[in-house]
Parts: C-alpha cells; sequence; structure tokens
C-alpha cells in the first residue's frame, strides 16, 4: 500500500499531460528522441517495417519515413509532458498500421475482432521508474476511445518469467495490469498478449 501511494506522489508531482503527435510537436519529439532515434535508429519504425527493410533504415531514413507520417496528418501516438518538457512517448494506432505484428508468430492476432494497437514506449531516462508507462497507456486508451476504439491490445515483456531486459520497449506485464488491461493469450513464455476493452471503466477492463 505504502509503495502504490509513494507513486501515486511522484505521478502528481510531475503533473502530467498527454497530446498526439502533430506537425506542430515533431520538434519535441526529436528532442525527447534524441541522436539515437531513442533507441539504435528506430524512430518508432520497428513495427512498421519488416526484416530487411527495417534494419537498412535504421536512423536519419527511420526519422524521415517517421515525419512523413506525421506529415500525412496521420497520429502515430502520443507525447508525455511534465512541466512543458517532453517525457514520455507511447504508440498507438490501428493493428493495421503495424505489417510486422501482422507477420508474428508470436503475436499472431488471436481473433478478426478490430482493434488498437499499443506497440511501443519511450520514458526520457532521468523520468523512468516513476510510474509514466502506466500514465500513458491509460491516456492512450482514453485516445484510442475518442477515435472510435472498442479494444485496445499491448505486447508487454512478462518480466515475471525471466530476467527484464535493459529495454522493454513494448512495456512491462506489470504496467498493463496496473492500467486495467487483461492478458488474453500467451504463445511464447515471455510475451503475452494483454487486452482492454473500452466498453469498461478505466481501470476495470
Amino acid at each position: 500500500m505504502k509503495q502504490k501511494e509513494t507513486m501515486t506522489n511522484r505521478i502528481e508531482e510531475l503533473d502530467l499531460s498527454f497530446h498526439p503527435l502533430t506537425q506542430k510537436l515533431w520538434r519535441d519529439f526529436e528532442i525527447l528522441f534524441s541522436d539515437n532515434g531513442a533507441c539504435g535508429g528506430c524512430w518508432c519504425m520497428h513495427w512498421k517495417l519488416r526484416g530487411k527493410a527495417y534494419d537498412e533504415n535504421k536512423g536519419d531514413a527511420n526519422r524521415q519515413m517517421m515525419k512523413s507520417i506525421v506529415d500525412a496528418k496521420k497520429n502515430p501516438g502520443l507525447i508525455a509532458y511534465s512541466e512543458g518538457y517532453p517525457v514520455g512517448w507511447i504508440a498507438i494506432e490501428p493493428r493495421n498500421q503495424y505489417p510486422k505484428l501482422a507477420h508474428s508468430r508470436v503475436l499472431k492476432p488471436i481473433d478478426n475482432q478490430e482493434v488498437w494497437s499499443i506497440t511501443c514506449f519511450f520514458i526520457e531516462k532521468n523520468h523512468r521508474h516513476k510510474g509514466i508507462s502506466v500514465e500513458l497507456i491509460k491516456a492512450a486508451v482514453e485516445y484510442a476511445k475518442n477515435n472510435g476504439a472498442k479494444i485496445v491490445e499491448g505486447y508487454p515483456i512478462d518480466s515475471k518469467t525471466k530476467q527484464a531486459p535493459p529495454f522493454m520497449f513494448t512495456g512491462s506485464a506489470k504496467a498493463f495490469e496496473d492500467a486495467g488491461f487483461k492478458e488474453v493469450a500467451r504463445n511464447s513464455p515471455t510475451r503475452p498478449i494483454f487486452r482492454y476493452k473500452i466498453s469498461s471503466p478505466l481501470g476495470e477492463g
């Protein structure tokens, strides 16, 4: 109980706000992702490109492709702000916007229902371990709901069964559980699929 209260206090102190990534906020996205493009020149294109296409475009090419998506007035995710500074990112779009997911044996669709997918997180290093991921998930669900989504999926790492890698860009199972998601499938010991049904109040998915 005391740990939960401490986490709540940290979140309140951060005074977070969340905004869809638009052309107007592109520079903030670049600041947050820095020269590394978040991790290894990804620029959040990991799930949008398959095989060699992703490896061959790491770095500036990925940045340009992401910018093209934003310039086309498509919103690939949300930026979290604290005191006006970009501190976090979450990628969320309809699942059909992520070709790599469609061809994943571990994360293949579990049914024919239309879902929105949370595929990526990035938290600025000085703001990690403060509960921002959970708040980002909740904001992403609200954003998806406002855009007509009925189901939101997540594809976290379950670190309870294996030592957590240093950078879990798809999020942790605990973060999704804390945001009210429920596990609905598991095709790998460490890669569950979580879902949240919009019809339920947030936190009671």
